[in-house]
């Protein structure tokens, strides 16, 4: 995996933090390291109400947010195979990041914190011994068990085209499925309707809040 200022230079240099509200983390001008924080890793869900309403998946994954752009969400059902682009790693603040990104910017659109919460990495090698997440990424496999507010249970995230050199690239995709492991959370919410695990509010309420229509 990248270091943690090599991690974020894509985030970095497609945002102009003079005009959006998203935090910069650390490797921007004028800020310092990441935030510090023991105890077990966390994992965000935001709704993007962008060119295109997706969710966005983010695992902590040592000092960055890795991420993957789900269209139709995560699904509490183990038949569904959910696709899973993944985009540039994210700085560990974005987990609270709610509110509009300006248009003509990166991303432009509204944004709320559907669900967040910690997980817990479940991977292991053939042999039971566990395996460190970092890793089963890189190989295009990863178990890992959700503790949050909407999503609980067992999931997997599955890379079946592109590479490790190239998990961000145009032809990058995985699935995410949720296991036949223990848990019951949320199905898939009607996003415009879907409610802010932070704060309740809604896509269309936050951005009124904004002066968006």
């Amino acid at each position: 995996m990248d270091g943690e200022d090599d991690g974020l230079r894509d985030y970095h240099g497609k945002r102009d933090f003079g005009r959006t509200g998203e935090p910069a983390g650390p490797g921007a001008p004028g800020e310092g390291g990441a935030p510090g924080g023991d105890g077990p890793p966390r994992f965000v869900v935001q709704i993007h109400d962008a060119s295109t309403l997706h969710f966005d998946f983010r695992l902590q994954v040592a000092d960055v947010l890795k991420s993957w752009s789900v269209p139709k969400g995560p699904s509490a059902d183990p038949r569904d195979k959910r696709l899973a682009v993944p985009t540039e790693d994210h700085p560990l603040e974005y987990e609270e990041f709610e509110g509009v990104i300006p248009a003509g910017e990166y991303g432009g659109g509204t944004v709320i914190v559907w669900d967040h919460g910690t997980y817990e990495p479940l991977s292991h090698d053939r042999r039971g011994r566990p395996v460190d997440f970092a890793e089963s990424l890189a190989h295009g496999h990863a178990r890992f068990r959700l503790h949050g507010a909407k999503l609980r249970g067992e999931y997997a995230l599955t890379r079946f085209r592109g590479g490790p050199d190239g998990d961000a690239g145009a032809d990058a995709a995985w699935l995410l499925v949720k296991t036949a492991g223990g848990g019951r959370g949320h199905g898939t919410p009607d996003p415009r309707r879907a409610r802010s695990a932070r704060t309740g509010r809604t896509l269309a309420r936050v951005a009124a809040e904004h002066g968006e229509e």
